[in-house]
């Protein structure tokens, strides 16, 4: 007799959420932290890949400038070997090409200055805004044509503008990476699974299990729930406005969730004793916001950036008001001895892990149909839902970039580390 499973991702809700389903290499036409701004120093060039565009940022004059890391010559990059002649453009180091590096266009090649091609093409341009000490890039496909959006459109919403809205009594306001006196700290790696498998364990209600033994929480002897139970279906509150970030906000510590803290069956059960509360909400194009976390005053944002369909930049920031001198130097201490270490490494690498052991699953498309998503899922499908509907651009599967060709020789390359791309070096003692 065939059994009949009950699918909370039946092929009814698959159909609201195909086109996120189809986004393997990620949303084109928003804003993405690249860098911060410490590892683009003036003068120089570095290369990063988005949603499987290759982009060099260019520090000139204190200005970022972004163009496509590839020259359109014979198609190398041109972070490679930066080589930057003027400080008005960009050459490629092969064969000469030279970009401007606020328009893209070709201005000269150094061994053909005559040449007839010279002024009648380039090399696209992106967006670039510096904000907090964090270089972002709007990633636009070639055929983009409207207005650039405002940076906050792609990050989430700010305190305590929406107080009334979504009230957290438990903790003071949320702050914002656009505070006046707000300083962000963090850290970016990457990680070896789809962007969407990152994003979706970040507000999973039910992975809290993966952190039971995590450090911090032990140290800290929190009282972190098994995991988080959706009553209704006011559990989730999408956030749509016309002219803001889209998502939706996970209502917890509300009568719409309720905490699980034990398994008599199992016999596991939540073994803290100090309350933690803390909130998720999720934004398009990918960015995490969990407020109060990991201490009050504190927020975390994190960004699932996509590098090709199987590989994404890790990006974990911590932002606090810090108003004086004093507050900011207090912060710098407390994320090097302890953000970072027991938070962002300790705590966080449990979800690198779970990401990446989820991968195989979902690496050929078929996890997507095959997977058996229950109530605990609720914010998941959501998600799905509004990327679906307020994306601005699928990034299709690009041509001639990294990670494109699975098991290449310059894949194993770019994976070798920061040194992929210069001159090879003798291994040895």
């Amino acid at each position: 007799m065939k059994r009949t499973v009950k699918k909370a991702n039946d092929a009814a809700a698959r159909r609201l959420y195909a086109p996120y389903a189809e986004a393997e290499w990620g949303f084109l036409n928003h804003w993405y932290p690249a860098r911060f701004s410490q590892e683009v120093p003036e003068g120089g060039a570095i290369g990063v890949q988005i949603c499987g565009v290759p982009i060099v940022l260019r520090r000139s004059r204190g200005k970022v400038y972004a163009l496509k890391d590839q020259c359109l010559h014979r198609g190398v990059k041109l972070s490679a070997k930066p080589m930057c002649l003027t400080e008005d453009t960009i050459t490629c180091w092969y064969h000469g090409f030279t970009f401007s590096i606020e328009t893209g266009e070709l201005v000269s090649i150094v061994a053909a200055p005559d040449d007839e091609i010279i002024g009648t093409t380039g090399i696209p341009t992106f967006p670039v805004e510096e904000v907090n000490g964090i270089v972002f890039v709007f990633v636009r496909s070639e055929d983009w044509d409207e207005d650039v959006p405002p940076l906050a459109q792609d990050l989430p919403i700010r305190f305590p503008d929406n107080n009334e809205r979504f009230p957290h009594p438990f903790w003071p306001d949320t702050p914002s990476m656009l505070d006046k006196d707000a300083v962000a700290l963090g850290v970016h790696r990457t990680g070896y699974a789809n962007w969407r498998l990152a994003c979706e364990n970040g507000f999973d209600a039910g992975h809290l299990l993966i952190h039971k033994d995590c450090t911090i929480v032990q140290a800290k002897d929190w009282a972190v729930p098994l995991g988080i139970k959706p009553l209704t279906d006011q559990a989730t509150q999408l956030i749509e406005d016309e002219d803001g970030p889209k998502g939706f906000i996970n209502m917890y510590f509300t009568e719409n969730y309720e905490p699980v803290l034990v398994n008599e069956r199992l016999g596991v059960k939540a073994s803290g004793t100090v309350p933690k509360y803390f909130r998720t909400s999720m934004f398009l194009p990918g960015v995490l916001m969990v407020e109060n976390w990991p201490e009050e005053g504190v927020v975390q944002y994190e960004w699932y950036v996509p590098i090709t369909d199987d590989t994404y930049e890790y990006w974990e920031v911590l932002v606090k008001r810090c108003p004086t001198e004093e507050d900011v130097k207090g912060f710098e201490y407390r994320f090097k001895n302890f953000y970072e270490p027991m938070a962002l490494h300790g705590f966080n690498d449990c979800d690198l892990f779970a990401r990446d052991a989820m991968q195989n699953f979902y690496a050929d498309g078929t996890g997507w149909t095959d997977e058996q998503l229950g109530d605990m899922d609720y914010s998941i499908i959501t998600w799905r839902k509004v990327a679906s509907r307020y994306n601005r651009g699928i990034a299709a599967k690009p041509r001639g970039v990294a990670g494109v060709v699975k098991g290449a020789s310059n894949v194993l390359a770019e994976i070798r580390g920061p040194a992929a791309g210069s001159y090879r070096k003798t291994k040895g003692e």
